[in-house]
């Protein structure tokens, strides 16, 4: 009896020096597990009379309850000082600014086409995404675009073959809608172009939209009516604007549009014109019965002119420092 309580002394001694619940795990397999000494006392009751066993053994039981108590209620001090440290350590500021979430945004040239879009389904147009692999006959011959032009060379235009090319402009889904689509024919056509040339205002690819109607009494005055009204929504309407007579082998009345800029001077933004009858007539439409005019816009074109960007690279090399500056909700 003396032994055992003078154990119990030691369980307790050891229960107050221990720092770590680790160290309460030790002392519990130390006394109270299946080769602990605890363990041994009970097994030596066998030695003893019945009586002695019956008395002893209550007494180790008791001496086992009260140890497996202390134990707990030290792991839960234990657990309470670790707790009360840890939120020490983790103290929140919360008088500190918050960390701001990065949400990304729509690409500028995206958002324009989106913009562009939206507009011009305001005025009835639909709108038709087209072949970027296009043939020779949609991208050039139903464009009377001669066989000797220039634009035919290898020096401003990606052949796979004789037949095949990246297209050089939108304007090859005027051929495609006119020989799908009957009159009235109200349509734009955006999407990516290919052109072997590389500069601060040129990039092999970049984009276009372009627009067609075709339609009983369509005039050169109902095209500068759309063009006004686009570029006015597009620039605001203080922008001055200022047509100029041009050639395009597609069109016949040509023109291309500028805006003066604060210099007073002009700037090129976009061509325009009355479809030529023969590429009406390339496509069975009756020229005599109906007359059609289109237009194409470069997208990168306008971004540029719109905030003031002096070299089109900038859309296509990933830098965030430029992207950063356009933020769309």
């Amino acid at each position: 009896m003396l032994n055992l309580n003078q154990l119990f002394e030691n369980i307790k001694t050891d229960l107050k020096n221990s720092k770590k619940i680790e160290e309460l795990d030790e002392i519990r397999i130390k006394y109270l597990g299946k080769k602990g000494i605890f363990t041994s006392y009970i097994k030596n009751l066998k030695n003893f009379s019945f009586e002695e066993k019956k008395k002893y053994s209550i007494i180790i039981n008791k001496k086992k309850q009260e140890i497996i108590s202390l134990i707990h209620q030290k792991k839960q001090k234990l657990t309470e000082l670790i707790l009360e440290k840890r939120i020490k350590e983790e103290t929140i500021d919360v008088s500190l600014p918050g960390r701001r979430t990065e949400y990304g945004s729509l690409h500028p040239i995206t958002h324009t086409i989106n913009y562009i879009k939206n507009f011009f389904l305001m005025l009835g147009f639909q709108s038709v995404n087209g072949l970027e692999i296009e043939d020779e006959y949609h991208n050039f011959d139903a464009l009377n675009i001669s066989k000797n032009h220039p634009a035919r060379d290898s020096h401003d235009t990606f052949w796979f073959n004789d037949n095949r090319l990246l297209r050089t402009q939108t304007s090859s889904m005027q051929i495609r809608i006119m020989k799908k689509e009957k009159p009235p024919i109200r349509f734009i056509f955006p999407g990516k172009v290919y052109r072997n040339d590389y500069d601060t205002t040129h990039t092999p690819m970049f984009h276009q939209i372009e627009g067609l109607i075709v339609d009983e009494n369509i005039n050169f005055s109902n095209l500068k009516w759309i063009i006004y009204k686009f570029l006015y929504h597009f620039f605001g309407k203080k922008v001055s604007i200022k047509f100029r007579p041009s050639y395009f082998p597609f069109t016949v009345l040509s023109a291309e549009v500028d805006i003066i800029n604060n210099n007073g001077k002009p700037l090129e933004i976009l061509g325009c014109g009355m479809v030529h009858p023969e590429v009406l007539k390339n496509v069975n439409i009756d020229s005599k019965r109906y007359s059609a005019c289109a237009f194409g816009i470069g997208i990168e074109r306008i971004i540029m002119l719109r905030y003031g960007i002096s070299d089109i690279r900038y859309f296509f090399e990933n830098d965030m420092r430029f992207l950063n500056q356009f933020k769309y909700n």
